[in-house]
C-alpha cells in the first residue's frame, strides 16, 4: 500500500495520516480518473424539530435543524465531487441537538445500486479498537498487566523483554510495520484473495531492525496490534475473533460487528473500490482477504453499531474507570490538538479511530462535552490529494456542527524510512 500523509493507520514518519492500513509506495501509485457518481442523497436526514438558528450551543455542537442539515448535504457532495467518492453514509447525532443520518452516490459502480445506511463495510484500523479494548478487559481481569513486557507471552519480538504491552497499544514499541514491507505488499497484492497468518505478518516485520528504542517516539504501527492479538489469545485462552465476539461485541449489544476469519462479506454491503493495486489502476476489493490486517483491520461493522460503538469505546462503558483513564492518556503528536493514547486517538477533542484499507475507509468518533457521535462510511480509499476521503468529511462536517473542534489530520510528508530493507523474504 501507498505510503501518504500523517494518519493514525499509515506508518509514516511519526503519525500516520492516511487511512489505518497501508501498502509501501513501490506499489501502484498511479490514480485512475473516473467520472464522479452523481453526489444524491438516497436517505433522509431526521433532525429536531426546532426551526431555531443553526448555531453552536453550550456544548460547541451545532442544532441539528433543516438548515443544519441542508448545509451538510452540501458539504458532504462537495468533498465527494473533489474526491471523486462513489458512495458515503454519515451519522451525526448528539442529545437535544438533533440527528443527521444520510447516504449519498453508489454502492456498486457497475449497478448503479445507491448507497444506503443499512450496509455492511469493511471498517480497516477501527479494528484496533476492539482489539485494545478486548485487552484491556483482560487487565480488569488481572489476566495481565499493561507494564508486562511482551515477550512474556509471545516470544522471538526484538527488543521482546523490553517492549511493554503499552507500549505496544500507544504506538511507541520501535517495531518495524510489516505493511510497509515491500515484499509483503508484493505477495499481498499478487494475490488479494490469499490468507495470511498472524506469524507471517510478524515475519514480515522481524527481518527488519527496530527503529528506535521502546517508549523513544511514537511511530505508527500494525505490527504492534497483531502482537496485542496474540496476548489476547495467550490471556484468555480464546481464538481473538471468539474473544472480541463474546467479551467485546456481545456485551456492547453490537449484533452487525463481526471479526471475519476469511474473505466472508455479509449481505448487503457495498462494492469497494481502490487503486493500491499492482497496476495502479482502480480494482474491486470487496472480496479480498483482510487476514492480513488481522487485529490491525480485519473487522467489518455497518452505520448503527459504529454509532454505538463510538460512544462504548470513547467513555468505556466495558472497563473499569481506572483502566478506561489509562487508554484515555493520550501522547502529543506532531498534529497540533492531536495526540494518540491506548489503541485510540483524540484529534480536537474528538476521540475515536478511523479506519481504511483497500476499497474502504471509516471513522468513528465521539465528542465528550456534547456527547455527539460522528461516523462516517465509504467504499473507496484513494487519496484526494494526498488525503484520506475520511478526513476530509470529517472536517467538513465538523466545521459546520463544532466550528470549536474541527476533526482534522493535515498532510505531512513522509519522511525517508532509515531502516534498510531486507531482499529475502519468508515464504508465505
Amino acid at each position: 500500500m501507498r505510503h501518504s500523509q500523517i494518519h493514525w493507520r499509515r506508518a509514516c514518519g511519526g503519525i500516520a495520516a492516511a487511512a489505518l492500513l497501508s501498502l509501501p509506495p513501490a506499489v501502484g501509485s498511479a490514480y485512475a480518473v473516473t467520472t464522479p457518481p452523481a453526489p444524491s442523497a438516497s436517505a433522509t436526514a431526521s433532525s429536531s424539530p426546532s426551526a431555531s438558528p443553526s448555531v453552536a450551543g453550550d456544548s460547541g455542537f451545532a442544532q441539528l435543524d433543516p438548515a443544519m442539515a441542508a448545509r451538510l448535504d452540501t458539504a458532504v457532495k462537495q468533498v465527494m465531487r473533489e474526491a471523486n467518492v462513489p458512495g458515503v453514509m454519515v451519522s451525526l447525532s448528539a442529545p437535544g441537538k438533533g440527528s443527521y443520518v444520510r447516504s449519498f452516490g453508489v454502492a456498486d459502480k457497475a449497478t448503479g445500486a445507491p448507497m444506503t445506511p443499512n450496509l455492511y463495510m469493511r471498517i480497516g484500523s477501527e479494528t484496533k479498537t476492539f482489539t485494545v479494548t478486548a485487552l484491556l478487559e483482560l487487565v480488569d481481569q488481572g489476566k495481565l498487566g499493561l507494564d508486562d513486557p511482551i515477550g512474556k507471552y509471545i516470544s522471538g519480538v526484538p527488543n521482546g523483554d523490553r517492549i511493554t504491552l503499552r507500549q505496544l497499544a500507544e504506538m511507541r514499541s520501535g517495531l518495524f510495520n510489516y505493511s510497509e514491507d515491500s515484499a509483503f505488499a508484493t505477495a499481498m497484492l499478487s494475490d488479494p484473495r490469499k490468507p495470511f497468518t498472524p506469524q507471517q505478518l510478524l515475519d514480515y516485520s522481524f527481518k527488519h531492525p527496530v527503529l528506535f528504542q521502546p517508549g523513544e517516539k511514537f511511530l505508527y504501527c500494525n505490527t504492534n496490534l497483531v502482537l496485542l492479538g496474540l496476548v489476547v489469545e495467550k490471556a484468555s485462552g480464546t481464538p481473538l475473533n471468539e474473544y472480541i465476539a463474546q467479551k467485546v461485541l456481545k456485551p456492547a449489544g453490537l449484533t452487525h460487528t463481526s471479526f471475519p476469519t476469511d474473505a466472508a462479506f455479509p449481505s448487503p454491503h457495498a462494492q469497494g473500490y481502490t487503486n493500491q493495486t499492482l497496476s495502479g489502476k482502480v480494482e474491486v476489493t470487496t472480496d479480498w482477504n483482510p487476514s492480513w490486517g488481522w487485529a490491525a483491520g480485519a473487522m467489518i461493522s455497518d452505520l448503527q453499531d459504529l454509532k454505538s460503538w463510538a460512544r462504548t469505546v470513547a467513555t468505556g462503558t466495558l472497563l473499569s474507570p481506572r483502566t478506561q483513564a489509562e487508554r484515555l492518556k493520550t501522547i502529543p503528536s506532531t498534529i497540533p490538538g492531536a495526540g494518540y493514547g491506548l489503541g485510540i486517538f483524540n484529534i480536537q477533542g474528538w476521540i475515536g479511530h478511523n479506519g481504511s484499507l483497500p476499497g474502504y475507509e471509516s471513522l468513528t468518533i465521539y465528542l465528550p462535552e456534547a456527547k455527539a457521535t460522528l461516523v462516517v462510511l465509504l467504499n473507496t480509499d484513494i487519496l484526494h490529494n494526498k488525503s484520506e476521503p475520511s478526513t476530509l468529511f470529517g472536517q467538513a462536517i465538523t466545521k459546520i456542527v463544532s466550528p470549536g473542534h474541527v476533526f482534522n489530520i493535515p498532510v505531512v510528508e513522509p519522511r525517508p524510512s532509515t531502516a534498510p530493507s531486507s531482499s529475502s523474504s519468508p515464504s508465505p
